[in-house]
């Protein structure tokens, strides 16, 4: 489990290698990650959008940049929490995510919520690369 607070904002995220979904013979691993995303902040966020660097073991990185999570927005009063999982796969047998997402404030505000960095690594592998 890896977690993160910014501005009251804690976003909490658990990786699970999915080795029924992977192939390693053909170069693809992958992998799902749960975020819990809370409040413990004063006043109401909502999540208009996120951003991820996804680096696999060769140190290639992806950028992905969209609205929302999972097609929603969610909005978190004081003391809300909310979940979602989603998906990664690779070309490596580990590598590593980070990001953010942009919240809005009650006031019209947009501040950057940090998502700690995870790594993603292959139970099968002998060396995690984090």
């Amino acid at each position: 489990m890896y977690e993160r607070i910014t501005r009251g904002v804690k976003v909490i995220v658990r990786p699970q290698y999915l080795d029924g979904h992977s192939k390693p013979d053909e170069g693809h691993f992958v992998w799902s990650y749960s975020v819990t995303i809370e409040n413990h902040g004063r006043e109401t966020v909502t999540l208009r959008t996120r951003y991820w660097k996804i680096t696999d073991a060769t140190g290639h990185v992806q950028e992905v940049r969209g609205a929302g999570v999972v097609g929603e927005q969610p909005a978190l009063k004081p003391g809300d929490s909310y979940s979602y999982t989603s998906g990664c796969p690779l070309k490596t047998s580990s590598g590593f995510m980070v990001g953010a997402y942009q919240m809005q404030l009650e006031t019209g505000e947009f501040i950057n919520v940090e998502i700690p960095p995870f790594s993603l690594d292959s139970p099968h592998e002998k060396h995690a690369i984090n």
